[in-house]
């Protein structure tokens, strides 16, 4: 059945799911609307992991082998805190730039046959002509705000303090960096997305951000001090912000999104327009694209597009409990540093890679580090954190639920 497909939003999610509607089916009529011009995207590089390029390998091989040739790999991950660094080997992960994985994901949907109208502001009061639109233009989705009661959007706020820049300074390793000053601590990401840039995202605790100065005041001033909190890891490197036409780097404060329904009529929501995790988890392009995976196959195996499109909801509301979950405990693990933050430095790493352990908050820090540590050698102590740690995860959701309600 030839269908009539509108991708409001050229981010990943909508490219990649134009691509996969039209492998499927040549003769889907396919257009993605984007409102900015084309080249132009806010964002440095983005992570994925190999499980994600595997899916890509199988859906798509020719994207996916652009997306591994543009990109940089690591397996490991370093920390510095209190002059001290530890290094710990780790999964392989990819960093990409967005630019480019952008003019990837483009070029083969053009070359599949799909409109790309950039430039092309679509509006909720006069929506493209389709059997399908595809709501992919972000947490702040026009689309979905028209349909507000049928969507019921959530913006749950975080508490720190964010701003995601980029830098020269290649890192050869997943890089963190804690630093201490007078107004509390500040901390960095640090990883690689090409041979000449790497992204910088840098958080601290509101109150911290407003004693540095570094919520005020001129971008100048403020990746100047930056820069010589984070000399060390910098080695004379600058920090780049977004340029001025942009509206330049901005403070900003992470917003989870949660929606009580993925589609309304003939609308659908996609990527971060349906939901968002974290960026401690690294995790928002693979789900987005995971999302395009799923709504493509969905459609792909129905003639009937709503329940195609109650299919794609159902399956990946399922799917995404986990990241979710572990997206929540991650962000709660850096506002709650300071029960982590004076551990031995060793120690301190071990628990920022189990961050996402819903056991984590319950257990004290040595004590756990002690649990896990017997735990990679006691077969029993495994399946004891494997069978608790789901049980207390669907605990506090239910709270979190129930509170909301």
């Amino acid at each position: 059945m030839c269908v009539k497909v509108a991708c409001v939003g050229g981010g990943p999610a909508g490219l990649y799911l134009s691509i996969l509607l039209k492998r499927q089916d040549p003769s889907h009529d396919v257009t993605v609307y984007e409102r900015n011009p084309e080249g132009s995207t806010y964002g440095w590089g983005v992570t994925y992991w190999q499980g994600l390029l595997d899916k890509l390998r199988t859906r798509d091989p020719e994207s996916a082998l652009a997306i591994e040739e543009h990109s940089v790999v690591w397996s490991q991950g370093v920390a510095h805190v209190r002059g001290v660094s530890t290094r710990q080997p780790g999964d392989e992960g990819h960093g990409i730039g967005r630019h480019k994985l952008l003019e990837i994901l483009a070029a083969r949907a053009r070359a599949l046959g799909v409109r790309l109208e950039f430039d092309h502001e679509i509006t909720a009061e006069d929506p493209p002509d389709a059997d399908l639109i595809v709501a992919a233009d972000g947490v702040h989705s026009a689309l979905r705000t028209h349909h507000a009661d049928r969507f019921g959007a959530e913006l749950e706020p975080g508490r720190n303090s964010y701003v995601w820049l980029g830098t020269t300074k290649v890192f050869d390793s997943f890089t963190f960096a804690f630093v201490e000053t007078e107004h509390g601590w500040i901390w960095c990401y640090g990883y690689p997305f090409s041979a000449e840039r790497s992204t910088c995202v840098i958080e601290c605790a509101p109150e911290t951000c407003a004693g540095l100065g570094l919520d005020g005041g001129s971008e100048a001033d403020a990746l100047a001090r930056l820069e010589k909190l984070f000399a060390h890891i910098l080695d004379g490197h600058p920090l780049i912000g977004r340029a001025a036409a942009d509206g330049g780097s901005q403070w900003l404060t992470f917003r989870t999104l949660t929606n009580r329904g993925w589609h309304h009529d003939r609308l659908v929501l996609l990527g971060d327009a349906a939901h968002t995790t974290h960026y401690s988890i690294g995790a928002g392009t693979t789900l987005a694209l995971e999302d395009a995976i799923a709504l493509a196959d969905a459609l792909g195996e129905s003639d009937n597009i709503p329940r195609a499109l109650a299919r794609y909801e159902r399956e990946r509301r399922s799917a995404l409990l986990s990241p979710q979950s572990a997206a929540r405990h991650s962000a709660q693990w850096y506002e709650n540093l300071n029960r982590y933050i004076h551990l031995p430095p060793e120690q301190m790493f071990a628990l920022l890679g189990q961050r996402h352990s819903p056991l984590l908050p319950y257990v004290p820090p040595q004590l756990y580090y002690r649990l896990d540590r017997a735990a990679g050698q006691l077969e029993a102590l495994r399946r004891f954190k494997r069978w608790l740690g789901p049980k207390i995860a669907r605990s506090t959701h239910a709270r979190a639920l129930a509170t909301r309600k």
